[in-house]
Parts: C-alpha cells; structure tokens; sequence
C-alpha cells in the first residue's frame, strides 16, 4: 500500500505564513520549525517558528531593484533561487541573476565559491543541493542569458550538472544535454540523481557513482508531463513529489513511476494556449505570465518540514506567501537535518 492512496490536497485544509515575500521559490525547514526562503530583495527570509520573520539580505550583493515591468523582473537583478544548507549551518545559494555558487552566513556575509567553469562563465545557475559528503549539486539551466527564450523552446538542451567538492574546492561538469535544468534530488540511499528537466518536460535520473560521476541516465516516470515541471522532493515511502510551474499544479510519481495529481491550481484556458504554443515552437512571457493560479501563482517547489516532516511548503515564483498542508506520509530528510545546531 501507498501511503498517497486516495489521496489529494484538500483546498480548504490549506493555510499560508509569511508576508510580504518576494519570490520565494526554494525554502529551506529546520527541525525546530524555522523556514529559510530565497527572496528577490537579495538574499533570504528567516521565518521563525512563532511566524516571526527577518529578511537577511547579502552583504556583497547590490539587492534587487524592482523592474520596470513583470517581464524584466523574472530575468534581471540579482534572484538567489536554490538554497542548501553546509555543514557549517551557512547557506549555499544557487543565484539565478548573478550566475553563481555563492555563501552566505546567517548574518549575511557573502562570498563566491564559483562563478566560472573550465574557465567559462556558469550560465544561468539554478538550484544547490548538499550530500551527505557535503558536496554541493549544482544545477545550470542553460548558457542562454535570457533565460525565458530557453524555457520556451524544446530545442535547447544546454543545460548541465555540476558538483562542488570541498575536499578539491573546484566545480566541475558531470552531466549535460538537459532541456533546462531545474532541482535535483538524490534518493534515500543516495544512489541516483533525479534531475528536472523543465522544457523535456520530464524527470531524468542517473546513477551516481563514489567519485561523483554520473552514468545511467534514464528517463524516470512520463517521458512528457504536459507541463513544465519545476521542483522535486521525495517523501519517506519513495514517492517522488514535484510542481508543474505555471500550471499549478502539485504532482507524485510512485516508485511503479505512476504519475498522480494531489492538487490541480491551473486556470485551464490560459494553461492551454500557453502548452499548445510551447509544442508548437511559440511560447512567449505574455503567454506564461497570463497563466498563473491562486493558491501559488508559479508554484515552484516543495519542502517537507515540521518536527514530524509530515508538513509540506509549497515555494513560488510570483507567491507574497507559502501556502503548507499536512501529508499522510513525511519527507525523506535531507542531508542538514542531522546537524546539529539552532535554527537560528
């Protein structure tokens, strides 16, 4: 039996903390109940467990100035996006504007742990995810500076996957040719890596080898979602949850890589046309910021947490807050939630 049986989000079951966020696509929990959220104005919120919360800004960053227009406002400025936590209890933050590896202490001082590769610029940098060999996974969507001309095409498979070791202090590529690489997320023995693919759109998975190389790669689940997919995080049962960005929507695929929908956000009409012109090669920003629900517009991860792990965060492009749930089965933990230390 699958704990996820039967099971969907109840829409009225859901509630919301946080106020005023900017962007907070990837959060972070802590087993004291502390959330750590990415924000747009340069660095993170810290959302006690009272629901208190203290924006921490980057000390070496310039901040995010608001743009003139929606459109400019999701390609420009400085956008830390993916977040993992050190064995050290600071932030490593994957910064989608700056276009690199960056770390931040708890009180903000920043410094950059990479910004080049085989002597090249990274490319448009995603999301950080940390072994339990304290190794930083890094993702690099593509090389295209705007990075919505290639969220819009299938055509463009430049995106790669890089691992910082510590024990080196060097990045270096262990896998490519993705369509838009987005999260990743190692299982629970951490035998292989499931990358999200945002334009296959699909999930692939490979076997992750003691040196860090990767091989084996298959596709895990749907070869084509019918929708962009964005964030990915496995429950304690195996069950590999996911968001389908700009259509809402909160999805599992079951160790059979059976594909079910807990909570469908989509405004249909605008969904629509925005996948037809995707398939067809014509996807524009117009057409993605008119397709936006009402639970977390541009829903874009998901985070258990709670002492339990049986409560899960749901992160946002275009959200001022993070709606949560219950689950009927917890998170698998991640490598920091053995650390010992406060949340802060």
């Amino acid at each position: 039996m699958n704990p996820l049986d039967g099971f969907t989000v109840d829409r009225a079951s859901i509630r919301s903390i946080g106020e005023g966020l900017q962007r907070p696509e990837c959060i972070l929990a802590e087993p004291d109940g502390s959330l750590w959220s990415a924000d747009a104005r340069g660095g993170v919120v810290h959302i006690r467990p009272d629901g208190t919360q203290t924006l921490i800004t980057q000390q070496a960053a310039t901040g995010f100035a608001e743009a003139a227009s929606d459109e400019a406002r999701f390609t420009t400025g400085t956008l830390p996006n993916g977040l993992a936590f050190t064995a050290s209890g600071d932030l490593a933050i994957a910064n989608f504007g700056t276009d690199r590896l960056e770390l931040m202490t708890r009180t903000g001082e920043t410094r950059v742990l990479a910004d080049t590769i085989d002597g090249q610029p990274i490319g448009k940098v995603n999301f950080v995810l940390r072994d339990s060999r304290n190794r930083l996974w890094l993702t690099i969507s593509t090389r295209v500076k705007n990075w919505m001309q290639a969220a819009a095409s299938r055509d463009i498979a430049d995106g790669y996957v890089a691992l910082f070791d510590p024990a080196r202090g060097d990045l270096r590529v262990v896998a490519e040719g993705f369509r838009f690489t987005n999260e990743i997320r190692l299982d629970a023995r951490e035998e292989w890596l499931y990358v999200v693919e945002t334009c296959g759109p699909c999930i692939s998975r490979l076997r992750v080898h003691p040196d860090g190389s990767l091989t084996d790669r298959e596709i895990y689940g749907p070869r084509d979602h019918g929708a962009f997919i964005d964030g990915i995080a496995f429950d304690a049962h195996g069950n590999l949850w996911g968001t389908h960005v700009m259509a809402d929507r909160i999805f599992a695929i079951t160790p059979e890589r059976e594909l079910r929908i807990l909570l469908d956000d989509a405004p249909p009409e605008p969904s629509a046309r925005l996948l037809s012109a995707f398939y067809r090669g014509g996807a524009t920003p117009d057409l993605m910021l008119a397709c936006a629900g009402t639970i977390a517009p541009w829903c874009a991860s998901i985070t258990f947490g709670g002492a339990d792990l049986g409560t899960v965060y749901v992160g946002s492009l275009r959200g001022t807050r993070i709606p949560f749930f219950r689950s009927p089965v917890p998170g698998l933990p991640m490598a920091h939630w053995g650390d010992r230390r406060p949340g802060g």
